[in-house]
């Protein structure tokens, strides 16, 4: 029988896609001819939010601004940990004023910001997972903000190397199951280096391994809470695999965002108290 999982309460932070669109292309999943049906978006965000609300986690929202179409994937904007805002500071230029935006929503609500030197993208490549933070590197956040990261939180950060395009960011290709120093991830193998891999093999040796097909359907772009897993619903193989190990899957649908290369937690901050 799988172990019993207890969830944990969580504070979210969100951006509406009032004004999502793709605009311009920077990564893989981006053309600059697609059409976003912004209706379906807004409907499919807003099923998110309700269902990170009934399972009893608080969510907040920053205004969107205009002209900032990728500002609703809210991970990129910063990591929070323990009360402490560590900030972005964009690869893209195009994407360098949402910084700006969210530093003002957290200074508004009582946090210090600090601002990296080096380019990093908060939650999209810094992944805090039990005694470790994962930093992905390779497309996105430079090797440079993780040595800043370590210093800022005290917190061993491991360097991982993302090798395939399409999972630019951590947050693509890798998910923390649970919280506490022995926490768990989900991965899959092929979207890092090879020293990358046999890192994560050696620290995670229980992980749960991802199939491509999983990885295509965003499934490790999942949120979870220790014991419900806000997962892509086309990601069914690892569905069942967490479940399997005690986890509920919660099915959230926003293929809308993947024509931005996005899903449920490129849209979602977590602001750890």
């Amino acid at each position: 029988m799988p172990m019993s999982r207890v969830p944990r309460s969580r504070r979210f932070l969100v951006c509406e896609p009032r004004h999502f669109a793709v605009q311009y292309a920077i990564n893989p999943w981006m053309h600059e001819d697609t059409q976003v049906d912004v209706d379906l978006a807004r409907g499919q965000w807003a099923d998110m939010v309700r269902a990170y609300r009934a399972h009893g986690h608080t969510v907040d929202s920053v205004e969107p601004v205009a002209g900032l179409p990728d500002m609703v994937f809210a991970a990129n904007s910063a990591l929070v940990v323990a009360g402490r805002v560590f900030g972005s500071l964009f690869h893209a230029p195009q994407r360098r004023p949402e910084s700006t935006a969210y530093e003002t929503w957290f200074k508004n609500a009582g946090f210090d910001v600090y601002r990296p030197e080096a380019v990093c993208e908060g939650e999209g490549d810094l992944v805090f997972a039990g005694r470790y933070l994962l930093a992905g590197t390779g497309f996105r956040t430079e090797r440079a903000a993780h040595h800043e990261v370590q210093e800022f939180f005290g917190v061993p950060t491991v360097s991982l190397t993302l090798v395939d395009p399409r999972f630019y960011h951590l947050d693509t290709a890798l998910f923390v199951l649970d919280d506490g120093p022995e926490a768990n991830i989900a991965y899959y193998p092929e979207a890092f280096s090879a020293g990358s891999r046999e890192v994560l093999r050696l620290l995670f040796p229980d992980a749960v391994i991802a199939t491509h097909e999983d990885a295509m359907a965003f499934g490790l772009n999942s949120v979870s809470d220790g014991r419900h897993i806000f997962i892509a619903p086309r990601a069914e193989a690892l569905a069942g695999e967490l479940a399997r190990h005690g986890y509920v899957p919660v099915p959230v649908d926003l293929s809308e965002f993947q024509k931005a290369g996005g899903g449920i937690k490129c849209c979602t901050q977590e602001i750890r108290s």
